[in-house]
C-alpha cells in the first residue's frame, strides 16, 4: 500500500467510527435544558456548558431535568455541576521559566498546546480528529481553521514537522469527513467554516516525510466545491449560501452559516445583540454566524454604514452576509490557482484549464470591483446596492498575500497603507475605534503576517520589514514584562509600542496563543538579530 493510499484508508477508518449522535449539537442534544442554562448564565463564559461532557447519557440527563425542574427549590446550576464535567480546567499548570529568551520560551509552549485525540469521550461536543493538533490556548482548547495555519508557520520555523503534517492531516480528514473544514473541532461549529487557508497549509509541507501537494487534490477540490455550492443556479444579483452574482454576472463570495439560531458558545450574548435590532431575529443571528465564520468576529467591517459611509459601532447593526468580502475571494483565488497548478503537474489538463478560468474570471470581478484606484486599495463590497464600503482595513493586503493583484495596485496599497494603517506596533486592523476587537486599536498576529508576507513578495521588502521589526517590538516587550504571549495587542499611535494586551470582544484577554506564538516565531527564525530574539521575561506567570 502506497503512503498515500494509507493515509486515506486511515483517515477512511477514523470517520467510520464517529456515532451519528456526536455530530448533535449542544442546543441539538439538551434543547431546554440548554436555553435555561445559557440565559441564566449558569457559567460566566457561555462557552463553558457546551464544552461540558455528560457524566451520563445526554437523554437521561433530559429526562431528569424535566422530572425535577419544577420541583420546589430546584437548583439549575447545582443539578448542572451533578450531571455535567467541566471540559477543561480554568488554568495549566504551566510556569514560564524565569529569564527564558521569548524564542525558547515559544518552542517550549508547543508541548503544552498539544493535544492527543487518544480517546474520544462520548456525546461531547468535542469532533473526533485522528491525529496530534495544536489548541490556541485559553479558553480555546479545540483545534481551530484558520488559526492553525498561522501557528504551523511557526511549527515549521522550529523544526515541527511532525506535528504540521499531523494538523494539515488533521484538516484533510475534516474535509473528508464533513465536506468542509468547521471553524472548530466542536459539534457546535459544524454549520461555518472560516477563511479557506487549507491550500495555505498544503504549501507549508516541507521536510522529512511530507507527501507531494497532489496528494491534497481531492480535498482542496472539494473545499472548492463547498464554497461555490449553488453557483451555477444563480441570476444576475442572487445568492445562494456562500455564493452570489453581481449585476455584471460575475461570481463572488460572502459569509454565511447554515444557521439561523443564537451561536451555541454564545447564546446570551446574541440574543441580547438581536432585541437591539428592528429586524427580524433569525437575520440578526445569521449575520453574527457570517462574521464568526469570517473570523473577524466581531468588528466595524460588518457593520451597517450611514450616508456618508461612516460604519455604525452598534453590533445589531450587523450586515455580514450583504457584503462581498476582499479577503475571502483572494483566499479563493489562491485555491482554485493551487487546484490548477496541481491538476497540471497530475497531467490533468482539464480540470487545470477549468480553474485557471476560474481563477482568472475571480480575479477580474475582484479588480473591477473591489479595487478603488482614488484610493489607492481594495476594499469589501456592499453586493445588495453593488456599492463598495468605504472603511478601509487591513483586508486591504489579502491580494497581495495570494498574488492576484499587480504589480502598480501592489505599489499603492503599500503607500495607502502606510499612511492609513501603520502604527508603531503593528498595522492596525481598521481605521474605526467600535469597542469591537477587531477594530483600532487592536492589531492581530494574522493580518500582520498577511501583510508582510504580500508585500515581501511583491518587492516592498523596506515595509515588510518595518512591520516585521515593529510587531516583534510589541510582543517582546508584553514578553519581558508579563512572560507571555496573548492573542491580540493594543497598537497605539504612541512612539513606541509598549507590549499592552489588547480589549474589547465578548471574553477575556486570552493567552497562550497559537497564532502568536506561529508568527512570532516564524519572524523570529527570519530576523534573529532582531532584540526580540533573546527577550527575556522578567517575572515568573502562570500561563
Amino acid at each position: 500500500m502506497s503512503g498515500a493510499t494509507a493515509r486515506a484508508a486511515h483517515r477512511a477508518a477514523a470517520a467510520s467510527r464517529i456515532e451519528p449522535q456526536d455530530l448533535l449539537s449542544p442546543a441539538d442534544r439538551y434543547g431546554e435544558l440548554f436555553t435555561q442554562v445559557q440565559l441564566s448564565r449558569v457559567f460566566e463564559d457561555s462557552k463553558s456548558f457546551v464544552d461540558c461532557v455528560p457524566r451520563r447519557h445526554p437523554q437521561a440527563i433530559v429526562e431528569a431535568f424535566e422530572r425535577q425542574r419544577h420541583a420546589p427549590g430546584f437548583d439549575l446550576k447545582a443539578f448542572v455541576h451533578a450531571h455535567f464535567e467541566p471540559a477543561h480546567a480554568p488554568r495549566s499548570d504551566y510556569v514560564s521559566v524565569p529569564g527564558q529568551p521569548l524564542v525558547d520560551h515559544i518552542d517550549s509552549l508547543w508541548p503544552v498546546l498539544t493535544r492527543q485525540p487518544r480517546q474520544h469521550r462520548p456525546c461531547s461536543s468535542l469532533l473526533p480528529i485522528p491525529h496530534d493538533y495544536v489548541i490556541p490556548g485559553g479558553r480555546f482548547v479545540e483545534m481551530y481553521y484558520w488559526d492553525s495555519y498561522f501557528t504551523m508557520l511557526g511549527l515549521e520555523a522550529s523544526g515541527r514537522h511532525d506535528l504540521l503534517h499531523a494538523m494539515t492531516e488533521n484538516f484533510a480528514y475534516l474535509i473528508d469527513t464533513y465536506g468542509h473544514v468547521p471553524n472548530g473541532t466542536r459539534s457546535y461549529y459544524l454549520s461555518r467554516s472560516q477563511p479557506p487557508v487549507f491550500a495555505c497549509m498544503v504549501a507549508l509541507r516541507r521536510g522529512p516525510g511530507a507527501p507531494p501537494s497532489t496528494e491534497y487534490l481531492p480535498q482542496l477540490l472539494r473545499e472548492h466545491a463547498y464554497w461555490m455550492d449553488g453557483a451555477d443556479r444563480l441570476a444576475p444579483g442572487e445568492a445562494h449560501r456562500r455564493v452570489l452574482r453581481l449585476p455584471d454576472g460575475a461570481l463572488l463570495n460572502r459569509y454565511w452559516d447554515d444557521r439561523d439560531t443564537p451561536r451555541e458558545e454564545a447564546y446570551l450574548e446574541d440574543v441580547t445583540t438581536a432585541k437591539g435590532s428592528n429586524r427580524p431575529a433569525h437575520e440578526v443571528y445569521r449575520d453574527l454566524r457570517a462574521a464568526a465564520e469570517s473570523g473577524w468576529d466581531f468588528s466595524s467591517r460588518w457593520l451597517a454604514e450611514d450616508p456618508r459611509g461612516r460604519p455604525s459601532t452598534v453590533l445589531s447593526t450587523i450586515c455580514t452576509t450583504s457584503i462581498a468580502p476582499v479577503d475571502l475571494n483572494a483566499l479563493l483565488y489562491r485555491l482554485e490557482s493551487v487546484i490548477a497548478t496541481l491538476s497540471r503537474q497530475v497531467h490533468d489538463a482539464r480540470t487545470a484549464h477549468r480553474f485557471e478560468s476560474r481563477a482568472r474570471t475571480r480575479r477580474e470581478a475582484v479588480v473591477r470591483w473591489m479595487w478603488d484606484d482614488a484610493q489607492g486599495a481594495f476594499f469589501d463590497v456592499d453586493w445588495r446596492t453593488g456599492q463598495r464600503r468605504r472603511g478601509l482595513t487591513a483586508a486591504t493586503f489579502a491580494p497581495l498575500f495570494t498574488h492576484l493583484c499587480d504589480a502598480t495596485q501592489a505599489a499603492r496599497v503599500a503607500r495607502t497603507a502606510a499612511q492609513r494603517l501603520l502604527l508603531p506596533g503593528g498595522i492596525a486592523t481598521t481605521e474605526t475605534d467600535s469597542g469591537e476587537q477587531w477594530d483600532r486599536p487592536n492589531g492581530w498576529p494574522p493580518l500582520q503576517w498577511m501583510a508582510m508576507k504580500g508585500l515581501h513578495d511583491l518587492g516592498h521588502h523596506d515595509l515588510a520589514r518595518t512591520i516585521a521589526r515593529r510587531w516583534l517590538d510589541t510582543v517582546g516587550a508584553l514578553y519581558r514584562r508579563e512572560a507571555k504571549l496573548v492573542e491580540k495587542y493594543a497598537l497605539r499611535d504612541d512612539a513606541q509600542p509598549h507590549g499592552e494586551g489588547g480589549d474589547g470582544g465578548e471574553y477575556p484577554l486570552q493567552d497562550g496563543f497559537g497564532w502568536t506564538n506561529g508568527v512570532t516565531r516564524c519572524l523570529l527564525h527570519r530576523d534573529p538579530a532582531h532584540p526580540a530574539y533573546q527577550a527575556k521575561a522578567r517575572a515568573t506567570v502562570q500561563a
